[in-house]
């Protein structure tokens, strides 16, 4: 870990980092059949399936498949043709991956005894298991492994921790793993993953999904949500108009808040005099005004904005 990244976790309250996620995650995540399970062989047919082919229609092939070969030991004894023609049939990806999948069963089957190995590296001697789906079956089917880092992650950590997205080789591995806690790599890995994949995806939606991580997150403070695989910035993110999506939003939902509450809630950064203060809300409100959709109330004490009637 570098010498930046050892300074963030001792000055950030990762525990409620932690809590944060696991939370949203426990509250309400996409439904996929394989998260209901902990059988290594049905986690396994959705990881290789999942290599090629969106989520969404992995599901209908993965009930099929298992319809057909419920077990590894039925699908070690399926022809080779059939398993393939069925991988073709469904519009899977490579070839090679079923003739793999099938061979990773016999192994199971004559090799195991038909029980499949817990440990990752144990888990990657299996024919077609590179290292990243022998953590993830560790994971999902034994709660034994290390930090998933896929796509997904490595946009969510570059875009979440300064120390990350100012790294020149970051360390993605090593701050996911010391970031996971321990002995929870079912539950963890399964909500950074779905982080990554509805509320932090190519285009963030952080305010509509409700992101956990906004109140530490670099890029939600900066508006800067470039990303190793988003090398461009939307031209949406940080703009003067997605800010003032964010006070129509609040507005819509409170009726009317003071200045700075409101300033707070829209930019985690917002300081009454800084340069993303007052000054700086004040035009987004005068944008609005121009358009017929909020006022300032500058009647009381204390200035107070509201949607125009």
């Amino acid at each position: 870990m570098t010498a930046e990244s050892a300074q963030w976790f001792a000055e950030t309250d990762t525990e409620s980092v932690q809590d944060a996620l696991r939370s949203w995650y426990r509250a309400d995540h996409r439904s996929f059949p394989w998260r209901e399970t902990t059988d290594p062989y049905e986690i396994l047919v959705s990881e290789v399936m999942s290599q090629q082919t969106q989520l969404g229609r992995v599901v209908d092939a993965w009930e099929a498949f298992l319809d057909q070969w419920p077990t590894a030991k039925a699908l070690s004894e399926a022809e080779r043709s059939d398993v393939v023609g069925f991988w073709t049939n469904h519009s899977l990806g490579y070839n090679n991956r079923a003739k793999y999948l099938h061979e990773a069963a016999q192994q199971v089957t004559e090799e195991y005894n038909g029980q499949f190995p817990t440990e990752p590296t144990e888990l990657a001697e299996l024919m077609g298991v590179g290292p990243y789906t022998a953590n993830a079956v560790a994971s999902f089917a034994f709660n034994n492994g290390d930090a998933v880092v896929d796509t997904n992650v490595k946009r969510v950590l570059y875009r979440a921790f300064a120390e990350i997205h100012n790294a020149d080789d970051p360390d993605y591995e090593t701050v996911a793993n010391a970031l996971m806690p321990a002995g929870e790599s079912r539950i963890w890995n399964n909500a950074i993953m779905e982080l990554g994949g509805v509320a932090c995806g190519k285009t963030p939606r952080c305010d509509e999904e409700g992101c956990p991580w906004r109140e530490w997150c670099h890029a939600y403070q900066t508006g800067d949500f470039t990303a190793p695989d988003v090398p461009t910035q939307p031209s949406f993110e940080g703009s003067r108009r997605q800010f003032r999506g964010r006070i129509v939003r609040l507005l819509g939902e409170h009726d009317e808040m003071e200045l700075d509450t409101l300033g707070h809630r829209i930019r985690v950064d917002y300081t009454p005099d800084g340069e993303h203060g007052r000054e700086w809300l004040r035009e987004l409100l005068s944008d609005l005004a121009e358009d017929g959709l909020a006022e300032v109330d500058e009647a009381g004490d204390v200035p107070i904005a509201r949607l125009q009637k």
